[in-house]
């Protein structure tokens, strides 16, 4: 697994969300690297990372487990933002004691009915268009999606490839495959009664009143801060406050930052 590491201090591990990479969570890990040691991940199938056949929660989070584990880390903050934030709780609920405290960043532990059929179907025309610049493929994408900000998002895995075309960077077909699995709640009896932070988008309908219930059965300490004027990608669209969230949680809840 592909991962960056910057700053020195107790370890808190970020994780991406669907399509990205873990530089989607740079300005939180410059904003974090004077106090602590962070570690961007690109998680399986994303970014530089290697591709997996079984991408449900239970595996993702497992690869990521075994990776904390080479890293020699007893024990670790983690912070995640959409699909990472799944991976993270997936973590917290089979490891309690591996995971010391916990943001979860625009998303509820509930399963989601799909919503990317147009990202996809923009994916794929790409992928198979044949496209000899960034320009082609933006073309192209703008014949499915009209948020200028998500195209540009996914033009960030763009690659050229060995024979001049540009494709994704992240396995496609593999994400497509897996994509009921990473649209599923965690399926776990287990409680997390550790510290968890759930930031919520004020404009995004992620998390929703209706999921409170089920995010305090598994998560019973969790504490939930919403950002006016944000959607789904509050890190990006408000970083500074983003960061400041983040940052005052962790220097109040883990203890290894004492």
């Amino acid at each position: 697994m592909h991962f960056s590491v910057s700053g020195e201090g107790p370890p808190v591990v970020l994780m991406h969300g669907l399509f990205g990479a873990g530089n989607n969570l740079g300005a939180l890990a410059r904003s974090l690297a004077p106090v602590y040691t962070v570690y961007s991940l690109d998680l399986p199938n994303h970014g530089r990372s290697g591709w997996a056949d079984d991408t449900s929660l239970a595996a993702l989070a497992a690869i990521v487990r075994a990776w904390i584990a080479e890293q020699g880390l007893p024990q670790a903050a983690l912070m995640g933002h959409s699909l990472g934030g799944k991976v993270a709780m997936e973590i917290a609920l089979q490891d309690p004691a591996l995971v010391a405290a916990l943001v979860v960043a625009d998303i509820a532990p509930v399963a989601y009915p799909p919503h990317h059929d147009a990202v996809f179907a923009a994916l794929d025309a790409v992928s198979t268009g044949h496209c000899r610049s960034r320009a082609d493929a933006e073309q192209l994408m703008k014949s499915h999606l009209r948020e200028e900000g998500v195209i540009q998002f996914l033009l960030m895995s763009l690659q050229r490839g060995a024979d001049g075309y540009y494709d994704w960077r992240f396995n496609l077909e593999g994400i497509k495959a897996g994509y009921s699995a990473v649209r599923a709640a965690p399926d776990r009896d287990r409680v997390f009664s550790g510290p968890v932070l759930f930031v919520k988008g004020g404009d995004s309908d992620y998390i929703l009143p209706e999921h409170r219930e089920r995010v305090l059965q598994l998560f019973p300490a969790a504490g939930l801060k919403t950002m006016p004027g944000c959607g789904h990608w509050l890190h990006a669209q408000q970083p500074a406050l983003f960061n400041s969230i983040v940052g005052r949680f962790l220097e109040t809840n883990y203890s290894g930052a004492q």
